[in-house]
Parts: structure tokens; sequence; C-alpha cells
């Protein structure tokens, strides 16, 4: 060991146990976080993956003891801090994309209608706490990676994390744990996670699926077995949620990865009213269809729907340009629903719930804003064709239609799951533009 390493060994020693010795515990942790500076720095984009896997797939809810560690919030701050480095020092070669001017003017009139909004410390609360983290976040996961490399293991990482929140999903299943309407399956339903919502989850377990249906069609039989079987764990986890809006995701999403890869649209179809009719008799809808009707559960219905989305429209036509504002659509249930049965109720749809709170103009910037993501989308399944990062950009492809399919049934317009696929597919694009350095890292990483 040299005497450099030595001293610099000594020195952090010394400087530890004065802290240990004189301040509490979080001092001292947060000296490690300064101390940290470098790597975090330097790892920026590492930390920004981890930071898309804690947020997409809400880890720390699925396994509750991370969660007094605060890891989310550490990886955001990580991620900014790399990513305001890379601005300062390499303005020059700060990428700014259309996307972006687009997502800034949807969060822009996002939070003029949270000026204007029925209740303002209520969207304040949604638009300072969650809503313009998220807008942040998607300029650090598009603008932190510096090559196309970095993005490969993202798609393996996706898989991983699915497979991990599914197994949680079946074990409550066997174990009837946190089971709602006596059967259908949550995750940490009692401390309030996003998981805790049958509907939610099945939509985050199906963006890892659209990653294992493209493996599915990989040469290497290896891959493929293990991509089925991948694809059957993550089809009964999306199936005990018993979620009407997942099952549509599931069928739209094998129907494309079908699609995408036969010369004949007539067997996408077969397969597909196929998965239908298994589907539905193997996840037992029908059961749900008939307990709905004979209870009376309005708000798991398909009425309970048509009522909510209704009150959005009213909310909208009452509010055309600003809606009533951010996360206000809950409270302002009751005065505008025309079928009142003592409670307020979601509004099961990410369309109808930027209607509603955002207005028309609201609704047709994110319309704007997520046409054009389907078009970049299109647009890099043709690039990235043949190459190694085809599996990521069909990935990317079945992500958007499995949120644009069940996500018209659930409520995810101002949460994770479309803004992750957003940025990912900025950052996909903009280290693509450059078709010899893609053929290059192709070639280096078949070697």
């Amino acid at each position: 060991m040299t005497k450099t390493r030595q001293v610099v060994i000594a020195f952090l020693a010394t400087i530890s146990s004065y802290v240990i010795s004189q301040y509490t515990l979080k001092h001292y942790f947060a000296l490690l976080g300064i101390l940290a500076i470098p790597f975090v720095i330097k790892r920026a984009f590492l930390l920004c993956i981890w930071f898309i896997l804690f947020s997409y797939f809400r880890l720390h809810e699925a396994m509750p003891w991370l969660e007094p560690f605060k890891i989310p919030q550490l990886l955001a701050l990580s991620c900014l801090a790399g990513l305001s480095w890379q601005v300062w020092f390499n303005f020059r070669g700060f990428q700014w994309h259309s996307l972006h001017t687009w997502l800034l003017i949807f969060a822009l009139w996002v939070a003029i209608c949270c000026v204007l909004a029925s209740n303002r410390t209520e969207s304040f609360e949604m638009l300072t706490g969650n809503f313009s983290k998220i807008v942040l976040m998607v300029f650090a996961i598009s603008l932190l990676p510096t090559n196309i490399n970095q993005l490969k293991r993202i798609p393996l990482l996706l898989i991983l994390c699915g497979l991990l929140i599914a197994f949680f999903t079946l074990y409550n299943k066997v174990h009837g744990i946190g089971l709602v309407e006596e059967t259908r399956v949550t995750i940490g339903r009692e401390f309030g996670s996003m998981l805790g919502d049958p509907n939610d989850l099945s939509l985050v377990l199906l963006f890892p699926l659209s990653f294992t249906l493209v493996y599915i069609f990989n040469p290497s039989h290896l891959i493929k077995c293990l991509a089925i079987a991948a694809t059957l764990m993550l089809l009964a986890g999306i199936m005990v949620t018993e979620s009407r809006g997942g099952q549509l995701g599931v069928i739209s999403v094998i129907f494309m990865a079908i699609l995408l890869h036969s010369r004949n649209i007539v067997i996408p179809i077969a397969i597909t009213v196929v998965g239908i009719i298994i589907l539905f008799a193997v996840a037992g809808l029908e059961n749900r269809f008939v307990s709905s009707a004979s209870s009376g559960t309005i708000d798991e219905s398909a009425m309970g729907r048509i009522h909510a989305w209704t009150a959005a429209v009213l909310m909208a036509v009452d509010n055309p340009m600003t809606g009533v504002g951010l996360g206000n659509f809950y409270n302002n249930y009751f005065f505008y629903t025309l079928h009142w049965d003592t409670k307020n109720h979601a509004v099961h749809s990410s369309w109808f719930e930027v209607l509603s709170e955002n207005g028309f103009v609201g609704l047709l910037l994110f319309a704007i804003l997520v046409i054009k993501a389907f078009k970049l989308s299109y647009r890099l399944l043709h690039r990235l064709k043949h190459s190694n990062y085809q599996p990521l950009a069909e990935g990317l492809w079945l992500g958007m239609i499995s949120f644009s399919v069940s996500g018209t049934f659930l409520t995810q317009g101002t949460t994770w799951p479309f803004y992750i696929l957003l940025s990912l597919l900025i950052a996909t694009d903009r280290l693509s533009q450059d078709s010899t350095q893609l053929y290059q890292h192709s070639q280096h990483a078949g070697t």
C-alpha cells in the first residue's frame, strides 16, 4: 500500500471517529454523503436506473423494511446532482429534445390549473410533492446516459424487478394477504402503497411483460425458454389482480408483439382470440361481472366507471380551460356525479383524469405529448431493427401500447409509468442518432 493511500485512509478514519464522538449518527451519514459525491457524479446514470426501478415498481413499498432508508429520495437527489454537474460543465453537449418542450408546456399548464383549482392546497401539494419531481426526473433520466450501450441493461433489470413484484403478488394470493373484494390481490394496501390498488398493480406488471414477450422471439433457445417462464409468471401475477384494464393491456401487448414478428395478420388475430378466452377462463373475470351485478358494487363495475367518466366530463364542461385542478377529481366527485352512492370515487381513466383536472386544453396537450411519444417509439422500431438494441425499442413500443390501453381504465395520467417511458424514449432517440456509433456498439456487444 502506498504512503498516499495510507495517509488518505488515516485521514478519513480520524474524521469519522471525530464525527462519531462529537455529533449524531445523522451527521455522520451526512459526511459520508458528501464524501460520496465524486462517485455519485461518475455513476449518476447507474443510480438513475435504480431510481427508475424503485419508483416504477415501488420496491420500497413491496419490501417495507427498505422504507426507513428513503432510497427513492436519495437516488433522486443523486441523479439531480449528476445532471446538474453534467449541464454545468458540459453545457455544449446538452441536447434538448422536442418532447422536452411539450412536456414543459404541459407541466406549465398543470401549474396554471393548480393556481385556478377548486382546492389550491390539494393541488399544490400534488404539484410540489409528486408531479414536479416527475418532470425533473424525466430530464435526469433522458439526459444522464452518455452512450446507448448504457441502456442495454435496462430490459433485464425491468424483467427481474417485475418478477420480484409478481412473486410478492402470488405470495399474497396464496396466503390471503391484502385481498380486496375477497379475491383481488394487492401489495402494501395497509400503508397506502400505490400497489395497494389491484388495477395499478396490474399496470406495473405490464411493463416488464412487454420485454419478456420481445425476448420470446430471440433465436437463442435458452433465452426463449427463460422468457416464456418469466412471461407465465407475470401473466399469473396480472391474472390474480382480476383487473379488467390489466387484462385488456395483456391482450393488446400480446397481439402487437406477435404482429411485430409475423407477416400474416391472421395469426396474431387467431392467437389473440384464443388468448382472450383463456384469460377470461383462468382469471375468473366472468365472476367479477356476475358478482358486481348482484352485489351492486358500482365503483368496481363497468357502470361505476361510466359514472366517474360522466362526472369528469361535467367537471371539464363547467371548467373548460383549466378543470378543477390537479388532484381534485376525488373531492369534487360529489358535486358532479349523476349517481351518488354515499362516497367519492376515483376517475379510473388517465384520459378522463387529465380532462377533469386540467380541462380540454390540458387533455389536448397531454394527447399531443402521448402521440409524439408514439411517433418517436415507432421511428425507433425501424432505426434499431436488426441491431442489438432492437429488444429495447420493441419493449418501449409495447410499453406505450400497454399504457394507452390499460391507462384508459386506470388513473395514471400524472404518475410515474408514462413519464418513465417518455424519458427512456428520449434517451434512446438522442443516443441512437449516429448510425455509425450505433453499429460500432452493436459490433462490440456481439464480440
